[in-house]
């Protein structure tokens, strides 16, 4: 660690902090620094950047619809849609077109600005792709945003999806570089900058983010941190997510992260990627109220809203009003 960077005191961040901050050059000690910073002063700097770039009092909302469960060939030790685990989730069809805008108006009537669909593939075919293309469509229509996460993809395939008016593209680092192979070893961690990269290059937003609990230690948060902030445009939604331990998978008896730890990441995402939206994602089940606000305050200002990820669960849409009407927050209006 840099221990120089460590003690120096922090330099308070004002309302006045300049778009020039953004920086893309992060080394692995400056984030652990970050990291292991008094907790004040880690919240001070976090909030104080955050009220640079958003309104502190707004929280982005988007539902998550699993259009295609289960069967996936990869073998993420975390995922109970994998296909290699004892235990799995059943292998579903691709949903109808009809069914998941169905989905996408009850969304949208709950309060959700962004609608974000996810299949369980290493990487679409072309004919799955075309009728992925057209629930994009039709989310479009509705006047949603739109985000999908299928898996891998190649240049030609980020172009359809751009030119059927896709929003968001989802494809998680997951961890640090030098941990990933524990985790997963069907896809390399070069791969995932590839996907990226042609996302990218397509002109779609991105949003990349990690898990935190699958066993990784502070100097992997670190390097999972350093590697989004460093990526040529910060992803435009960051999402931080905490081990949902699902019987079965090979992650399911890992040690629980507190929150005060989980709240140190999102502060530290917040401020080496501070124009980003730092989404919760999956885990939120497992935090109270009050470990909810503590990550608010770190610079968190993006939820899932719904009963349910994918396959895991989620806090009630009730829950997640009363809660910012408790916090006096209210859903942004405008994301991006």
């Amino acid at each position: 660690m840099n221990t120089a960077l460590h003690a120096q005191p922090v330099t308070r961040s004002t309302d006045t902090t300049r778009k020039s901050e953004i920086r893309h050059d992060w080394t692995r000690d400056e984030v652990a620094a970050l990291l292991a910073l008094p907790f004040p002063e880690l919240m001070y700097t976090a909030q104080s950047l955050h009220r640079t770039y958003f309104d502190p009092n707004e929280v982005q909302i988007s539902t998550l619809l699993s259009i295609k469960t289960g069967g996936c060939p990869e073998d993420c030790a975390y995922c109970p849609q994998s296909a290699r685990h004892a235990e799995r989730q059943q292998a579903e069809r691709l949903m109808s077109i009809e069914k998941v805008l169905d989905e996408a108006k009850r969304a949208k009537d709950a309060g959700a600005g962004r609608f974000c669909m996810g299949a369980a593939w290493r990487s679409p075919k072309d004919h799955d792709l075309e009728t992925v293309c057209e629930m994009i469509r039709g989310v479009k229509s509705l006047g949603l945003e739109s985000c999908v996460t299928l898996g891998m993809l190649t240049a030609a395939q980020s172009a359809a999806l751009k030119e059927a008016g896709l929003d968001y593209y989802n494809h998680n680092l997951d961890t640090s570089e030098e941990f990933y192979s524990q985790i997963i070893s069907t896809r390399t961690y070069q791969d995932r900058l590839d996907t990226l990269e042609n996302v990218r290059e397509a002109g779609i937003h991105v949003c990349c983010g990690g898990i935190v609990g699958m066993g990784e230690d502070e100097n992997d948060r670190a390097g999972l941190i350093m590697t989004l902030a460093n990526l040529p445009q910060h992803p435009e939604s960051v999402p931080i997510n905490l081990l949902i331990r699902v019987a079965g998978t090979p992650l399911e008896n890992a040690a629980p992260i507190d929150p005060i730890t989980f709240a140190r990441v999102v502060a530290t995402a917040r401020i080496t990627m501070p124009a980003s939206h730092v989404r919760l994602a999956a885990g939120r089940e497992l935090l109270s109220d009050e470990a909810h606000a503590l990550v608010f305050m770190a610079g968190a200002n993006s939820i899932f809203c719904g009963d349910k990820l994918l396959t895991t669960p989620n806090p009630s849409e009730h829950r997640d009003r009363r809660l910012l009407a408790q916090l006096g927050m209210r859903p942004a209006t405008k994301t991006h």
